[in-house]
Formats: C-alpha cells, sequence, structure tokens
C-alpha cells in the first residue's frame, strides 16, 4: 500500500537546491519533471518578476545547458531546466526507490517535498538513502492515501492546517473575499507567494483524502 510523505530539505543539500538559487528568488514551485533521453528537466515556476541575476547564477552551475522562459505572467515565469541530473543524490534516492515527486517548493524556509512511495518499506530505504548521502531531511507528515481518514487531518501537515483554517475565519473564500493573501501572510508570518503555495498544496491534500474514492487496488 502506497504512502505518501512530506518532506523538508535544506537548499544546500541537493544539487537542484543549489542550482535554484533562493538568494536570487522569493519563490520557486516545481511544475513537472519531464524524462528526456537520459536526464530529467523540470519545469519550474520562479515568482515575482525575475532578476537578472537568477538566470545568471542559474547558467554558471557547472551541470546546466541551459535554461529557458516556458511562460511568462505578470508575478511569475515558467522556466525549463535542461541539466545533468546525475549528480543530484537527492533524485538519485528518490527513483531507486520507487518514489515520485507530487510536488515540491522552495522558499528561504527550505524545500518542501510531496513524494509518493508504493511501499512504506521504500519510504524507509529512501531515509537510509539520503542519509548515506548526507541529506538532512526532516519529515514533516507521512499519510496513507487510500485511507481518507488517516492522520489527525486528512493528510494535511500542520503549517497547512493553520494557514486554511486563518483563510477561512478571515473570509478569504469568500464573495466578496474578506481579506487578501497579504494580510495572511502578516499574520502568519511567512512571505505571500509561501501563503499561496500552503494554501494550494492545502486544498490538494484535504481533496485527495476527504472526497476522492480511492480506485481499489488490483
Amino acid at each position: 500500500m502506497s504512502v505518501i510523505a512530506e518532506v523538508r530539505i535544506p537548499p544546500n543539500d541537493f544539487e537542484l537546491g543549489q542550482i535554484l538559487d533562493l538568494d536570487e528568488a522569493s519563490a520557486i514551485e516545481l511544475e513537472t519533471l519531464v524524462p528526456s533521453g537520459d536526464v530529467t528537466v523540470p519545469l519550474f515556476w520562479v515568482y515575482e518578476p525575475v532578476e537578472d541575476g537568477f538566470l545568471a547564477t542559474v547558467e554558471r552551475y557547472p551541470t546546466v545547458n541551459n535554461v529557458t522562459e516556458v511562460d511568462v505572467f505578470e508575478d511569475r515565469t515558467l522556466f525549463r531546466l535542461d541539466w545533468d541530473a546525475s549528480q543530484d543524490h537527492l533524485l538519485g534516492c528518490i527513483l531507486d526507490h520507487e518514489g515520485q515527486i507530487l510536488g515540491a517548493t522552495g522558499t528561504s524556509e527550505g524545500w518542501d517535498f510531496e513524494i509518493r512511495f508504493s511501499r512504506r518499506e521504500s519510504l524507509s530505504q529512501y531515509r537510509t538513502c539520503c542519509e548515506d548521502a548526507h541529506i538532512s531531511l526532516e519529515i514533516i507528515s507521512v499519510y496513507n492515501p487510500t485511507n481518507p481518514g488517516a492522520g489527525p487531518w486528512y493528510g494535511l501537515s500542520k503549517p497547512q492546517r493553520e494557514a486554511l483554517m486563518l483563510a477561512v475565519r478571515m473570509g478569504y473564500y469568500d464573495i466578496p473575499r474578506g481579506c487578501t493573501t497579504e494580510e495572511l501572510a502578516d499574520e502568519l508570518e511567512i512571505s505571500d507567494q509561501a501563503v499561496t503555495e500552503r494554501l494550494r498544496r492545502a486544498i490538494g491534500a484535504f481533496t485527495r483524502h476527504a472526497l476522492i474514492t480511492p480506485e481499489p487496488e488490483p
């Protein structure tokens, strides 16, 4: 039976975190990992207008071949990164132990990954692999996606539950809105982008655990 783990990792502990330097960006959200030949090509969002220093830092990294803009909006830009992922031990540990990255977001607090493993033993092996590679790993939550009642809050981590409940109390989902993400950010003492991402992941987690009926295992 599969499990989903939410983990936090310091940016300097894995190569992709070092490449996507958060000193030059307020928040980064991994959109997807696209297999391309022998490499893994990330698509990722960078929030707020992108400074030239961010692209220059990424392009200077030894394993990066190219970084290109895919879509540009007022508050965020989607990039495609062409790089050699073979040196990233974190991604290697995930793939070697049947892991699937469901989402990843980098902020000043670190990188938060949501990873699905086919069985709990694979998660344990993944943790051991990270320890052997000297990757610091903080487990935020672990839950079973096929059991809506697993965990105290339907798969929500404590920060996600806090943000979602505050948003409801302050009327963020009312029509008209009773508050803005900036006001929520002030209350939670995090960035506006971090609030937006936290709410998005909270709604996704709650929907998967409370509303979606799992398909029977073969």
